[in-house]
Parts: structure tokens; sequence; C-alpha cells
């Protein structure tokens, strides 16, 4: 398997069953902000993510944001939105910040998955650390002028895989 492909794709982060993390041994759901939880043109998660998130917590598994994005305030409301710690200036696709939640949240590299996305920072960063990776669709169309192109150069890596969910 290429560093560039995730584990698993599922359409959206709220559909991963918290049950099945449990079963796997996740103790760390670590997750990209943007587009992952947050949709891009909005400042907050949509109800199915909040809620997917207390679920998580509730399971007993903690939650850590690692976001590349340099608006600190606007990183550290969603984090604190979410009930979760944050890694900020993450800097993916070095593997550096995710190694830094790893140690943050006292988890080994097996017992974390990695969430986002977008193949060429979070699938990338976590591959990289040695931690099972998850891509999800973008929660929405809106996105950063240069992600056009990204967009189409991750079709091109990951095909046609079909994403759980849809």
């Amino acid at each position: 398997m290429s560093i560039l492909h995730p584990s698993r794709c599922v359409a959206s982060i709220d559909l991963l069953g918290v049950d099945d993390l449990v079963r796997d041994g996740v103790r760390c759901v670590l997750f990209d902000r943007d587009n992952t939880c947050v949709p891009r043109d909005t400042r907050q998660a949509p109800p199915a993510v909040a809620a997917w998130f207390r679920r998580v917590h509730e399971a007993g598994i903690s939650t850590c944001m690692v976001s590349n994005n340099i608006h600190t305030r606007a990183v550290e409301d969603s984090a604190r939105e979410l009930a979760s710690l944050v890694v900020h200036h993450a800097l993916k696709p070095l593997p550096c910040a995710v190694r830094a939640a790893l140690r943050r949240m006292g988890v080994s590299a097996a017992e974390a998955v990695m969430v986002g996305d977008q193949v060429f920072t979070d699938v990338l960063a976590g591959n990289l650390a040695g931690v099972r990776t998850i891509l999800v669709r973008p929660q929405s169309a809106c996105d950063l002028p240069h992600m056009r192109l990204v967009r189409l150069l991750e079709h091109r890596v990951i095909g046609e895989r079909p994403f759980e969910g849809e």
C-alpha cells in the first residue's frame, strides 16, 4: 500500500462507527478541521458531526484536532466546540504534528486513527507517522482556489474508490 492511500474511505466523519473504533482498539481520533468536521464555508461543525464527537467521547475515546489552518482562534474555537485538544500550525504532510498529538494524548500510533479530507496532507501525514488513516469526502464544495488542482491529483491517486456510507 502506498503512503498516499488511506486505510479506509468513509463518506463523512459522522458515519464512522464508534463501536467499530472501539472494537479496533482505537483510543484516540486525530482529525483535521477544515472540510473534515467544519465545512470551509461555515465556522461550526454540523449537528451530526457534533453529536458524533459526543458519542466518541462517551465511548472513552479521546480526540485531538491536527490542523494546518493558520487562524489560531478559529481552530481553537472549533476544538473547544468539539471538546477536543488541538495541535495548531501542523505543517502536514510532515508527520511531526501527528506524532506530537500522539504524545500529548498518551497513545501509540497503533491506538489512533487520523481522519481527514485531503490525501496530500492528512493521509500522508498520518501514514508517515504510522497511524491508520481514514479519508472522508470534503464537507463543502467551497474550497481554497488551489484545491481544484489538488482534488484532481487526489482523484488520480485514489481513483474511483468507493466511500463507505454512500
